[in-house]
C-alpha cells in the first residue's frame, strides 16, 4: 500500500466532485426514501404472513 500515491488519488477525486443541483439531490432523496418505503413494507408484509401462518407467530 503506497500511502503517498492514495493519498494524492483521494485529493484528486476530491477536487474533481461537485455538489449537487438542487433538483439532483431532490431526485435522490426521492429515490432513497421510495427504496425505504418499499424494504419497511415488504418486512411489514412478511411479518404479517408470519402471524397468519399457524405457529409463525411463536
Amino acid at each position: 500500500m503506497d500511502v503517498p500515491y492514495d493519498l494524492t488519488s483521494y485529493i484528486r477525486v476530491l477536487k474533481m466532485a461537485t455538489t449537487p443541483t438542487t433538483e439532483e439531490f431532490l431526485q435522490v432523496s426521492k429515490i432513497a426514501g421510495a427504496g425505504i418505503l418499499l424494504v419497511g413494507l415488504m418486512g411489514f408484509l412478511i411479518g404479517a404472513i408470519m402471524l397468519l401462518l399457524p405457529g409463525g407467530g411463536v
